[in-house]
């Protein structure tokens, strides 16, 4: 804990370098991906403060759309596209999920209920040769996409879809290797960026 703590003592003794971002943000992307300590979004993107506008959930999961028990991830899609008026939605998985392999391999998750419970929100497609390759990679791209189809599903990702206003993208990114795939519609594969 002590390198962060003096990480962020030396972060603070550079205000010049942050006093633009008291004028509010615009970021052109909301970038959606899982909370493993691994994937740093600024780190793959090269982005800078106020660049881009993150929303992390376990597994990258956007949960179904409910108007009448709205949830914090809905809200801050709702907020990206409504309010900050991003114009690209990234969906980024990456090689190694815990949160996808525990599905693929059916892993009994009753002393973990809240994460069994989120995790019922993925459910990707279970095949039985997706266990045996550590970075679950085909399962965790089928979940991007999964994940892609369930954003269009809400009503503000919809209109602006559908406006030409904001374009969606599936990432898959490779801890192992530092390498970011991106879905091709054209050709329904991940090819290197």
């Amino acid at each position: 804990m002590q390198p962060l703590i003096d990480n962020a003592r030396a972060h603070g003794r550079r205000p010049e370098e942050f006093a633009r971002l008291a004028q509010g943000q615009s970021p052109q992307v909301l970038f959606i991906t899982c909370s493993d300590s691994r994937v740093v979004p600024a780190l793959i993107t090269g982005a800078r403060p106020g660049e881009l506008f993150e929303l992390r959930t376990a597994g990258n999961i956007v949960p179904p759309y409910a108007s009448e028990h709205p949830t914090s991830e809905a809200a801050t899609i709702e907020y990206a596209v409504e309010v900050l008026g991003v114009q690209d939605v990234v969906v980024c998985g990456h090689s190694h999920c815990g949160a996808v392999g525990a599905l693929v391999r059916g892993d009994d998750l009753t002393a973990v209920p809240a994460v069994r419970d989120w995790l019922a929100h993925a459910a990707p497609e279970q095949r039985p040769s997706a266990a045996d390759d550590p970075t679950v990679a085909e399962a965790v791209q089928n979940h991007v996409l999964a994940q892609l189809l369930r954003l269009r599903s809400y009503p503000c990702i919809e209109q602006r879809l559908k406006s030409g206003r904001l374009r969606l993208h599936g990432w898959y990114y490779e801890v192992h290797t530092g390498s970011v795939h991106e879905h091709r519609t054209e050709t329904d594969t991940f090819e290197a960026l």
